[in-house]
């Protein structure tokens, strides 16, 4: 079934509070970063996510089967290599290059589609796309953007944040969301703390921070967000997905400003305008259909006439 406006609206308004509930967080979890290692940190917040969404939502695990797992456990590893990346990287570059960094997601999600579907994204979704990247730009930078190791793995993030975003397009029309949602929370949580005791040192106390960061983290910005994700890429496409995640580092920056008592420069709210216009560009003046993959890619349902529909912290 084509998903309607009204559907495709609310779907993008979902996605929004989505970006927003990440965006706020990012500051409290790179300050728990100084407490706690990357991947136990991983471990123990997606641990929380998954017992609370199996806790809520023990009816779908009652409907698990092999074809859910399969595609949980896919999306999961590119959960995990987004926010892996993300998190180790940080300790190596700056926020505002990551920052950048990782909103490359944005054009790498279009591109990854067109070259599935052998389909040239349409001419206003490529302008939002091009304003929403200039945007970030414009927020993040300060001064030069130096390749390091710390970008390199950034980078690497962004690749695997666009895999997930299309992963979710691919499965979530057909499947459970869900179960999806369970599965793929579930999965970074045991990769994560199957790695964490190899590489760190799990610490006698969780800080103050450590705490607030996993509070804050676990359930809002976990397990409802990516249940959320899941729901809501049913009813709009990957390149919607991607511009309107580009609002969190926007969101981010409001709430360093509103909270953490930083001064956004004049550059700063232009490339947050500039954000906003490439989402409200590609939300609203495109009619751009769920991308339906080839049946060899996604098997669809009889009738449905969806193309391959077409992801920090």
């Amino acid at each position: 079934m084509v998903p309607t406006k009204p559907q495709q609206v609310a779907a993008d308004a979902a996605l929004l509070f989505v970006a927003f509930v990440w965006g706020v967080t990012f500051v409290v979890v790179k300050e728990a970063l100084t407490e706690i290692g990357p991947y136990y940190f991983l471990a123990i917040r997606f641990a929380i996510a998954f017992a609370f969404l199996a806790l809520i939502c023990w009816r779908s695990l009652l409907r698990v089967n092999r074809e859910n797992m399969q595609a949980g456990l896919i999306i999961g590893l590119a959960l995990f290599g987004g926010y892996a990346f993300q998190t180790v990287g940080l300790q190596y570059t700056t926020a505002a290059n990551a920052g950048f960094i990782t909103g490359l997601s944005v054009v790498l999600v279009p591109l990854f589609v067109a070259a599935l579907t052998r389909r040239v994204p349409s001419p206003m979704a490529i302008l939002g796309v091009a304003c929403a990247t200039v945007g970030l730009g414009l927020l993040a930078l300060n001064g030069d953007l130096r390749v390091g190791y710390g970008d390199a793995l950034v980078f690497c993030c962004a690749v695997c944040f666009a895999t997930h975003i299309i992963l979710v397009g691919k499965y979530a029309p057909r499947l459970d969301p869900v179960l999806l949602a369970i599965v793929q929370i579930g999965t970074v949580g045991l990769v994560s703390a199957l790695i964490a005791p190899v590489l760190e040192s799990f610490p006698v106390t969780l800080a103050p921070q450590v705490q607030v960061a996993l509070l804050a983290t676990a359930i809002p910005a976990t397990s409802l967000a990516f249940l959320i994700q899941n729901k809501a890429q049913k009813f709009t496409s990957p390149t919607h997905t991607a511009v309107i995640f580009t609002m969190e580092p926007v969101f981010a920056g409001l709430a360093a400003w509103l909270w953490g008592g930083e001064v956004l420069e004049l550059r700063q709210w232009i490339g947050g305008a500039v954000i906003v216009a490439g989402m409200l560009i590609t939300v609203l003046k495109t009619s751009e259909p769920l991308l339906a993959p080839k049946p060899a890619l996604v098997p669809v349902s009889k009738g449905q006439n969806v193309a391959p529909p077409h992801n920090r912290c």
